[in-house]
């Protein structure tokens, strides 16, 4: 079976989420996308872990469902912590078999953060320590870098990560089998760190909102659908057949910047600053194309062999509104969306349909913009320091490469 999944999200017990969270909420949405597999988020809350165990129907196997979707168990955790004087502030994906496993992880983490507070709980200790705890648990816990290059909290973020896996895990590095690229990184870039090339990368969307779902996914093939069968793909590769990804010019930390001042700079231009902002002096913040190209070895282009491949999408609603000019939550833009989706059956079977099945669904220009987004003719001003980047159909008079150029300065 070929089946679609998006194993980071969160509920509406993490901070900054919608209401529409929920379970009814999170499995409409997938259905509406496409997708097959959810995680399910949050596992270590409390209130949510209820929520769980009473709601979701054991399918055994690892797999439990919601209606007609099915979710597999797993949480994002936050490890802020010292090491060598250093505060380190780290995000990890943590993936769990069963609700028993689930619960003594919880029992395991609670003496190091108020796990109530937020359904991403901030642990202040370090990695390698929750490493131990997790190992003592169980070996089937898997730990996965959650966006791997976020300046604040990737492992490799330019503003407390590290530089390679064995710095960040030590011992337990060869237990790390796959991250997570994020939405500011695409496995092109992270190909050019031979590191990595042992390492699997999956893209989950780490949505807020179950209208982001997809954003970002994976695809997988296999005969049966278990805990142990999307664990092996992801590790081996057998089965996993391409990732979803955003165009990482779109992610809110793909290049250099300081929002206060507007300022947006390609890396290059920004180390001709020595990474200062050229407006106030202050320190920018360092994006993620930035950082890949400190610790690369590799030019650009390279593919290592058996890399699992990757399709560049723009999600279909944000298509919709560039091209009819209009919000995302329009009615009219609202209306079109599911008149599409509706035709098609989901939104990635529409993503995917050739143009004249578009035309058929919707009009020429909207198909052609469909068309347009998914092979790549696009063009962007890149996102930096916390502020998404923005899409344009034609490409700007101005330098696509910065904002201004450094004699504006």
């Amino acid at each position: 079976m070929r089946i679609i999944a998006d194993l980071h999200l969160h509920s509406k017990y993490s901070r900054a989420t919608s209401g529409n969270s929920d379970l009814e909420g999170l499995s409409e949405w997938a259905q509406t996308k496409g997708i097959g597999l959810l995680g399910s988020a949050d596992f270590t809350h409390p209130k949510w872990q209820g929520e769980l165990k009473r709601k979701l129907k054991d399918e055994g196997g690892g797999i439990f469902s919601y209606k007609n979707t099915k979710f597999m168990l797993t949480t994002e955790v936050s490890n802020i912590f010292y090491r060598n004087d250093v505060n380190k502030k780290v995000h990890n994906i943590l993936f769990a078999p069963s609700l028993e496993v689930v619960e003594q992880i919880s029992e395991g983490l609670k003496r190091f953060g108020k796990l109530e507070e937020d359904g991403r709980p901030m642990l202040n200790m370090d990695i390698i320590e929750m490493m131990e705890i997790l190992r003592g648990i169980s070996r089937e816990i898997y730990v996965i870098p959650a966006h791997a290059w976020t300046p604040w909290f990737g492992v490799f973020g330019s503003k407390s990560g590290f530089n390679s896996l064995e710095e960040a895990f030590g011992k337990y590095a060869k237990d790390i089998f796959a991250l997570e690229t994020g939405l500011s990184s695409d496995p092109a870039m992270n190909w050019m760190l031979s590191s990595l090339d042992r390492i699997s990368l999956i893209s989950n969307s780490d949505c807020h909102s179950p209208q982001k779902l997809g954003r970002e996914a994976n695809v997988f093939e296999m005969e049966e659908l278990s805990y142990k069968a999307v664990m092996d793909a992801i590790r081996t590769g057998k089965g996993f057949l391409k990732t979803y990804e955003f165009y990482p010019e779109e992610g809110k930390y793909h290049w250099d910047g300081h929002r206060e001042c507007k300022v947006r700079l390609a890396p290059q231009d920004a180390m001709k600053m020595g990474d200062m902002c050229p407006v106030c002096k202050k320190k920018m913040t360092i994006g993620v194309l930035h950082r890949v190209e400190l610790l690369a070895d590799r030019k650009e282009g390279f593919v290592p062999p058996h890399s699992v491949p990757f399709t560049r999408l723009i999600p279909l609603m944000e298509i919709v509104a560039s091209v009819r000019d209009a919000g995302v939550a329009t009615k009219g833009v609202q209306e079109e969306y599911f008149k599409i989706v509706n035709y098609f059956g989901n939104e990635f079977a529409a993503l995917e349909a050739p143009e004249e099945n578009l035309i058929l669904a919707s009009d020429k220009v909207l198909a052609k913009a469909i068309v347009k987004a998914r092979s790549g003719e696009v063009y962007w001003k890149p996102g930096y320091d916390g502020e998404f980047g923005e899409m344009r159909w034609e490409k700007p008079k101005e330098d696509p490469k910065s904002q201004k150029s450094l004699m504006d300065f």
